[in-house]
């Protein structure tokens, strides 16, 4: 029986350890009247010796996974003592590195990697040799990725390509972003057999991005997610179809502002020969539905062979992506709506900085021979004056689009009447009852004339478009002209 104290259970220790102190405590508790100093000493020596013992952990031996089998018998060399070099794509240009690996693989090896979510917080090293986990080969992970506003490409998610470059063999673990798991961009872990392999793979990568980009000549936004800027995505857009007859502007404004965005990039090599610059930069500003967005559609109209991105609202936040996605796929334009809205929006940033500070680092980033024409639309140009004149030459044109005056209204009327039944007269009596109103005005004007006619089933006529003026100058629309450009209200 024990008495006085909680039973406590012997510490766990390892059999040596346990005979060794089974023998020293036999001597100990036999012998110890013939035991003698040094006996002692040595004994304690011992003692000390299998206690530093046990405290060392057992080496674990670091074995080859099935995955590892089949990457070392290609690079014919041990994997194990082989360098890494890792490669880190924006996740917009994965689909491109996707093609340009594809093209350098002559003969498809592409190969999945198991082991579910632990691949996926393991390094290429890890996956080849691990001494817990057994990755092997499996079915290769791809995802959908758009390349144009209709087409899609099928690219590796998770993949390993074994490949030559230039007589040299590499193998390449593509993985795209997962944000879930701290990886905001795409990646490419190579291995090769030789630090020359790792070079030229990457020199024609490169290379290959750039001549094979999916991004070259598109137009395009940027979308972002709840993981950041750096898991930045693409939205292809329609390139707009928008010709001169289209924009009404005041005589000379439109081939002024056409001039400085499509002229200079028309003249590019003389103005290089010359020592001038290309980088440009537009901002057009006045009242809302003035025909900023449909002068900036009629430039990319313009311009089929010019990649364009074009940025509104919060994705203006990924302005430095798009500065250097510019000045990759020159000649570029980029576009930038409503730029008052960050201006006036502290609390918007992108790292340290004001978005405003972000942008106007993004006009000056760029060198001056780079064909990248900025082009700024804003409604309240007092906004922006201050910060553009404290860092002059960002802006080098900025062009008034104002509302229409009575000669451009009824051009503007007489343009989205076109294919209505309705009479010149009748046109030409809206355009002047409509007063300071904008060419929104007179495109919903118009839309609003089809409906009535529609709602009775019947064709358009005059009177519906008399009827349409009426209710949309009505003064219980106050608000409604307001949001269609109305100076008058």
């Amino acid at each position: 029986m024990h008495v006085g104290g909680p039973v406590r259970a012997p510490p766990r220790s390892s059999p040596h350890r346990s005979l060794a102190f089974a023998s020293l405590s036999t001597i100990d508790d036999a012998g110890a009247e013939h035991v003698d100093d040094q006996q002692t000493a040595f004994l304690e020596t011992v003692r000390r010796f299998m206690d530093e013992l046990i405290l060392i952990p057992r080496p674990q031996a670091e074995t080859l996974t099935p995955l590892g089998e089949l990457v070392q018998d290609f690079l014919q060399a041990d994997v194990t003592a082989l360098p890494l070099v890792t490669e880190d794509i924006p996740s917009h240009r994965l689909v491109d590195a996707d093609l340009a690996l594809a093209e350098l693989d002559a003969e498809p090896t592409a190969v999945g990697v198991t082991g579910g979510q632990q691949r996926d917080h393991s390094s290429f090293p890890e996956l080849l040799s691990n001494a817990f986990a057994r990755f092997a080969p499996g079915p290769v992970d791809y995802i959908s990725v758009a390349t144009s506003p209709t087409t899609e490409r099928r690219v590796v998610a998770v993949g390993v390509r074994l490949l030559t470059v230039d007589g040299h063999r590499v193998a390449v673990l593509q993985r795209n972003a997962h944000p879930e798991f701290g990886r905001n961009s795409a990646r490419l872990e190579i291995v090769a057999a030789e630090d020359a392999g790792a070079v030229a793979l990457l020199s024609a990568l490169r290379r290959l991005m750039l001549e094979r980009s999916v991004l070259r000549g598109q137009v395009i936004s940027f979308s972002g997610n709840d993981y950041g800027p750096g898991a930045a995505g693409v939205d292809f857009l329609p390139r707009p179809q928008v010709s001169a007859a289209d924009v009404v502007l005041p005589d000379g404004v439109l081939s002024d502002i056409v001039r400085h965005v499509v002229g200079i990039g028309l003249h590019r090599d003389a103005l290089r020969a010359a020592g001038r610059h290309l980088k440009r930069g537009v901002l057009l500003y006045g009242p809302p539905g003035s025909g900023k967005t449909l002068t900036v559609r009629h430039l990319l109209s313009s311009t089929p062979d010019t990649t364009a991105v074009v940025l509104a609202g919060n994705s203006i936040r990924f302005v430095t992506e798009a500065a250097e996605l510019a000045r990759a796929m020159q000649p570029a334009i980029v576009v930038l709506e409503d730029v008052d809205l960050i201006a006036e929006d502290r609390n918007l940033s992108h790292g340290p900085q004001p978005l405003l500070f972000a942008m106007l680092d993004a006009l000056d980033g760029l060198d001056g021979d780079a064909d990248v024409a900025f082009v700024l639309t804003t409604n309240r140009v007092e906004v922006l004056e201050h910060a553009l004149a404290d860092r002059p030459g960002r802006i080098d044109l900025a062009v008034e689009i104002p509302l229409p005056d009575l000669t451009a209204r009824h051009h503007l009327f007489e343009l989205y009447a076109r294919g209505l039944p309705l009479s010149a007269g009748a046109v030409a009596e809206a355009a002047d009852a409509a007063d300071g109103v904008s060419g929104a005005f007179a495109k919903e004007l118009m839309r609003r004339t089809v409906l009535l006619a529609a709602e009775q089933a019947r064709p358009v006529t005059d009177d519906d478009l008399r009827a349409a003026v009426a209710a949309l100058l009505d003064s219980r629309n106050t608000l409604t002209h307001q949001l269609l450009g109305d100076a008058g209200q």
